[in-house]
């Protein structure tokens, strides 16, 4: 009698999660309205776990810490703000304006900033990003000024024959987070190709990467132009859901933001900055309820993540299972 089979081996779950990586979040971001606090709160970790999602894509990929990408969300989100309550365009029309002026501002910034290294690298885009934020805070007549830019109201969102009623909760979460998941998608097209694995290469060795032949200054460029492409999307549909672009967008502590949501979720990992939004924002909501220190309790959370998970909540599960399966 021949012996049984053996059992087929378990597949590789961190494998299984990047294959599967974008249908996961699109399924969990899917039935956030519904488990979140609020939808308030929902709509907001859509379009911030996308803004870290931007950042990610320069400091989590491409290994350059940028502290000014307040500038590429506040341009999304004056460029569309400006296109709908100044130019009178319509929303998706003014949506492509704000992400095109985010992404022209990212080419001009990284060209100037990629010739640094390190904290100089830093230092540069934080200075560029508050010079972009004191233009914004002069131009009164175009941005409001230091009262922010208002009369952007969207009520209806007509796509062909249909009108959405954009002021309804759950339809405004819906078409934001049919945005944010075709940003995701080509998103993953872009780290699965070739280009993905040519930033990771910088990242690790820009040295080596340097003498495989790869042209680092420009690859910089691109990701650079495509993380801000990632932030002024989230920029934009933050003046969408605001129906305001207050001065602050632009303020480095936006910049900030950015840094710590990736950090919190597993910088370099794809599901890591949503999970770092949600829970920066979960601590906040709940935490701002008690008390106005509410950011005592975020700084300690944060240094307490970086001390025992270097790598992020989902970063460190992940190490954690490939430390056990090891």
């Amino acid at each position: 009698m021949s012996a049984p089979a053996a059992a087929p081996l378990p597949a590789d779950q961190p494998a299984l999660l990047l294959r599967w990586r974008l249908p996961l979040l699109a399924a969990v971001l899917a039935t956030l309205p519904w488990i979140a606090p609020s939808q308030a709160l929902a709509v907001n970790i859509l379009i911030y776990g996308l803004y870290a999602t931007g950042f990610n894509l320069l400091f989590g990929y491409t290994g350059l810490l940028s502290f000014g990408h307040a500038a590429f969300l506040g341009a999304g989100a004056y460029g569309t703000g400006i296109a709908l309550a100044r130019l009178g365009i319509g929303w998706f029309g003014a949506i492509a304006i704000g992400v095109a002026a985010s992404g022209v501002l990212a080419v001009l910034i990284g060209a100037l900033s990629i010739r640094s290294r390190g904290i100089y690298f830093s230092m540069v885009t934080l200075a560029l990003a508050q010079l972009v934020y004191y233009i914004a805070f002069q131009a009164d007549d175009w941005t409001g000024g230091e009262n922010g830019l208002r009369g952007l109201t969207v009520s209806r969102l007509r796509v062909g024959p249909f009108a959405l009623d954009f002021l309804n909760p759950v339809v405004k979460y819906y078409v934001i987070f049919g945005f944010v998941v075709a940003a995701l998608w080509a998103l993953s097209r872009v780290l699965n190709a070739p280009f993905g694995a040519a930033i990771e290469a910088i990242r690790e060795n820009e040295g080596r990467a340097l003498a495989c032949g790869f042209d680092v200054r420009r690859m910089k460029l691109v990701a650079f132009a495509l993380s801000g492409l990632v932030c002024g999307l989230a920029g934009a549909l933050d003046a969408l859901h605001l129906s305001i672009v207050p001065i602050d967008t632009l303020y480095y502590q936006t910049s900030g933001l950015a840094v710590m949501m990736a950090l919190l979720g597993g910088a370099g990992t794809f599901l890591g900055p949503f999970i770092g939004a949600a829970i920066f924002l979960l601590i906040e909501d709940t935490f701002s309820l008690w008390t106005s220190h509410w950011q005592l309790f975020v700084g300690a959370i944060f240094i307490l993540a970086v001390l025992f998970l270097p790598r992020g909540v989902w970063g460190s599960l992940i190490a954690w299972h490939q430390g056990r399966r090891a």
